[in-house]
């Protein structure tokens, strides 16, 4: 697959009735001006070059068909990908920037009204997770020359609101170009954001439909070639110094991988402190991968999601090393996790307000830049100011004890123990379990496939149960949990890395969300595979649902029964036969066998396909290791959310502080 999807040709111009430019400026629309701009900014880390943005995502309606629909249709230097739903293509460009480690984003262009603010649950994703992307959503007249116009916002106390302002919590950077001079600073800003790795989200330029298409006279300056440097910050000396000590000072230290690790690149650097030290590696979702899965000190997951091996370890620390992580309640187990008296955090990471969650000391630098600077200062002479964990430190260096290592060590071969029996298959001919599945997949899958992700029952099952085997292959987006995320951040993977196997992963809740970029993969010819686990309603929020006293209610796809509840029969739909009709080739799998069968059909394809399966019900895998606090309802009449409350009242006081 191309990377950079195929674009009209310009066609000829007639001769232009505008006044000719003055001397040293470029006479344009205010959007092709900006789409020249975009095309012309480039991003340089370690002496790489990449595009900043390198296509733009879009559908078109009244407010940016003329502006930047014309001036997209003018270049052949800026790829247009079409897409059938602006969530979607908001999600697509972000997988895209994130398996690009952030240094090439894409651009999303919607029309005013319901185009416009269909792009606000993916601005959120993407600047909760730190990720690129820039949005050019249709804006009303700044001129009004009508007012109201279609689809206007009116608010009685404030002429100058539009619905584009839903979008100003989510973005980064947030502006709206009313003239066109305007543009000039607003686009600098933009491209700032977008390549500065420590502010990077969703960054929203808001561009009136009048001011898109008036003619301005920019300076040839404006569209100069530039190149944005990513920084590698180093750690300032004595946070340095403070973070040696507290290593020096430990003798149960845990390090936390987080996003950062994949983002800065530093998964080299992270393992040559692992390997040196011997301090053992537990990962957060974005983190999974950080370590190949059989490194002796690779724990797996950690958190409410995580693996006993990991979680146990956490209990006990004394020092915990966060690296890249922004710590959700997810990875602390809502603040029950790290439960020995006296414990600390130290964080290292390039963004202020996470390096200093959780009363950690300190290291404000990039995630390899910092790393490297501590294996290279724990190997060095001197005490560190600490009694030592381990050997003590001295001209050897620093390691943790032999007790220790041999402790986590047989907490992770318990703990894969604990995977094979989850994967197995007594009776390769009967229905697979949701665990049984991944066993499946991680059986087919090679090195180099991504798996990708984001919510339901199978981000607990992957985090617990995958065996990552490069940085790239595990790509579940878990910092918004958003059901839709799977098949356009496919086609984003697909668009970033061409010709790798890539594998969506999708319950049946999850599909009925967001099918439509399905045809986007047929048109673009974008090769993914989706698994489509079919188990008849939400299974993740059924299972919590249960836990909390809820008694599953209303997360089954079911008919209605005579007491007017949904515990009728299954509903009679056949999701398969729906991806089949928008252009996927379809292959059903019925047991363990077909599924395995399937799975490898569906690799050697270069067409996208679904395999379908419906799955055994009953929960598999291994459940929860650690809490996670969802509050239960304090007074009730059942006897299932009493039951529930007594339970959380046990957990609650688990909770602490970290100061």
């Amino acid at each position: 697959m191309n990377d950079r999807p195929s674009t009209p040709q310009p066609q000829p111009r007639p001769p232009s009735r505008e006044p000719a430019a003055r001397p040293g400026t470029v006479r344009l629309t205010v959007a092709q001006a900006l789409v020249r701009f975009l095309s012309r900014q480039y991003t340089e880390r370690d002496g790489v070059r990449h595009r900043l943005v390198s296509a733009c995502w879009g559908i078109f309606g009244h407010g940016n068909v003329a502006g930047i629909g014309q001036a997209l249709l003018e270049t052949d230097s800026m790829p247009f990908v079409q897409g059938r739903n602006e969530q979607a293509m908001v999600h697509a460009a972000v997988a895209h920037a994130r398996h690009r480690n952030r240094l090439s984003a894409q651009a999303v262009t919607t029309s005013v009204g319901p185009g416009a603010t269909n792009l606000v649950t993916g601005a959120a994703l993407a600047t909760i997770n730190r990720i690129p992307v820039l949005l050019l959503p249709g804006d009303t007249f700044a001129g009004r020359p009508a007012d109201p116009v279609l689809q206007q916002l009116e608010v009685p106390w404030a002429g100058d609101v539009s619905v584009n302002d839903a979008l100003r919590p989510v973005s980064r950077y947030f502006d709206r170009v009313t003239r066109p001079e305007a543009l000039v600073p607003a686009a600098l800003a933009a491209a700032r954001v977008l390549s500065d790795p420590a502010a990077t989200g969703a960054v929203t330029l808001a561009l009136p439909q009048d001011v898109q298409t008036e003619a301005h006279d920019w300076p040839e300056e404006f569209f100069r070639e530039r190149t944005w440097h990513v920084r590698r910050p180093a750690p300032d000396p004595e946070e340095l110094d403070g973070a040696v000590r507290a290593v020096r000072a430990a003798r149960r230290p845990l390090l936390v991988a987080g996003g950062g690790i994949h983002h800065s690149e530093a998964e080299g650097a992270l393992k040559a402190l692992a390997d040196a030290t011997g301090i053992p590696v537990a990962s957060t979702q974005a983190g999974k991968g950080s370590l190949r899965h059989d490194h002796p000190a690779d724990l797996g997951g950690i958190g409410h999601t995580g693996t006993a091996a990991a979680d146990d370890i956490a209990r006990t620390a004394d020092l915990v090393i966060g690296v890249g992580t922004r710590w959700t309640d997810f990875t602390t187990a809502s603040g029950t996790l790290f439960a020995r008296p006296g414990m600390r955090f130290l964080n290292i990471g390039l963004e202020a307000a996470d390096v200093h969650k959780l009363g950690a000391a300190t290291v404000l630098a990039d995630a390899r830049a910092g790393l490297e600077a501590l294996t290279a200062a724990l190997a060095g002479g001197g005490d560190g100011g600490g009694d030592g964990g381990g050997d003590g430190g001295g001209a050897s260096g620093y390691r943790v004890d032999d007790a220790y290592v041999a402790e986590y060590t047989a907490g992770k071969r318990a703990w894969e123990a604990v995977v094979d029996a989850a994967y197995a298959a007594a009776d390769e001919d009967a229905r697979p379990t949701q665990a049984q599945v991944v066993g499946a997949l991680q059986s087919v899958v090679g090195d180099e496939d991504v798996v990708v992700n984001a919510a339901g029952s199978l981000p607990g099952d992957l985090h617990r149960l995958w065996r990552a085997r490069s940085p790239r292959q595990y790509h579940v987006e878990y910092g918004y949990s958003c059901m839709g995320y799977e098949i356009p951040a496919g086609i984003g993977v697909g668009l970033a890395a061409p010709g790798t196997p890539v594998w969506c992963l999708v319950g049946d809740g999850t599909y009925l969300m967001m099918p439509t970029e399905i045809v986007t993969a047929v048109q673009e010819g974008v090769g993914i595979n989706l698994v489509l686990v079919q188990n008849h309603g939400y299974a993740s929020i059924g299972g919590l649902s249960e836990a909390v006293g809820a008694e599953r209610f209303g997360t089954a796809y079911r008919h209605r029964a005579a007491d007017g509840t949904y515990t009728g029969a299954p509903l009679p739909v056949d999701l398969g036969a729906n991806a089949a009709s928008l252009g996927m080739d379809l292959i059903r799998a019925g047991t363990v066998r077909e599924l395995r069968e399937a799975l490898a059909a569906a690799r050697a394809s270069t067409r996208p396909t679904c395999v379908y399966v419906e799955t055994d019900p009953a929960p598999s895998g291994p459940g929860a290791q650690a809490w996670w606090d969802v509050p239960v309802a304090e007074t009730a009449t059942r006897r299932a959310a009493a039951d529930a409350r007594r339970a959380y009242e046990r957990h609650r006081p688990a909770r602490r502080p970290h100061l």
